[in-house]
């Protein structure tokens, strides 16, 4: 059995919020009713040419509206992530997809709102059920992913992507290439190094874990991180002289 390595990981959220007014929604709906019941039944060129023109101006007025209400999801459920209420801001985060479905932002707080989630998810009945956790899990992996092939320098979802695999699915060399690629976006992350260092370790590639750990221990200032990384290194020589 391998030692344990100590990593410490920090991920920063940078959450802008502002208010929610339910009240537009009801306020789109009368409008939809609206130009239904106006528009009557257009035929001719002529007439469906007027319909347009008549409604134009407000069809882009509804589309702007719409646009805000994701919008206001997405602040919704930031403010819930803010107060930890996961299970409310994943529900926000997935209606506001339904306006904007290729935003990665939005694919990324699922990811997080997922993993968190993750952690709650009891077997209540004692039945040995892991099912619900592991939905959670494959959820997160299936949102940085998709978030990541909107936007491959996202660096937010790589490095989360790597965590979920190294410590959550227990899948390391999955890891490795969305950390490598973390690095080539944040150069001087020392927790990204710490925590590629890690995968490179479970999957046996020493080396490459030893030269991380050097970088760590030439670049960081911390007194902290320098030991971990020193203990670390010392671990990894040790497993390598034992093969």
């Amino acid at each position: 059995m391998k030692k344990r390595l100590l990593i410490i990981c920090v991920t920063a959220l940078s959450i802008i919020f502002t208010s929610c007014n339910y009240k537009n929604e009801q306020l789109l709906a009368k409008r939809i009713q609206h130009m239904e019941k106006a528009s009557g039944n257009p035929t001719s060129i002529e007439d469906i040419r007027k319909a347009i023109s008549q409604y134009d101006e407000d069809a882009v007025e509804l589309a702007n509206k719409n646009g805000q209400i994701g919008i206001w999801y997405k602040i919704l459920g930031t403010r819930y992530i803010d107060k930890k209420m996961y299970g409310e801001a994943l529900k926000c985060f997935q209606k506001a997809l339904e306006y904007y479905p290729d935003n990665e932002n939005l694919y990324y707080y699922v990811g997080v709102c997922a993993g968190y989630l993750s952690h709650s998810a009891l077997d209540f009945e004692a039945r040995g059920d892991t099912s619900k956790k592991e939905n959670y899990l494959r959820l997160a992996e299936e949102s940085y992913k998709r978030a990541i092939a909107i936007y491959d320098r996202y660096a937010n979802p790589l490095y989360a992507i790597g965590i979920l695999y190294i410590f959550e699915l227990d899948e390391p060399e999955k890891a490795i290439p969305y950390l490598e690629q973390y690095l080539t976006i944040e150069k001087r992350s020392i927790d990204g190094m710490m925590v590629l260092a890690r995968a490179y370790y479970s999957t046996e590639q020493f080396d490459k874990a030893v030269d991380l750990y050097d970088k760590v221990i030439s670049l960081t200032k911390s007194a902290e991180k320098k030991a971990q990384a020193e203990a670390n290194k010392k671990v990894v020589l040790d497993a390598s002289y034992s093969n």
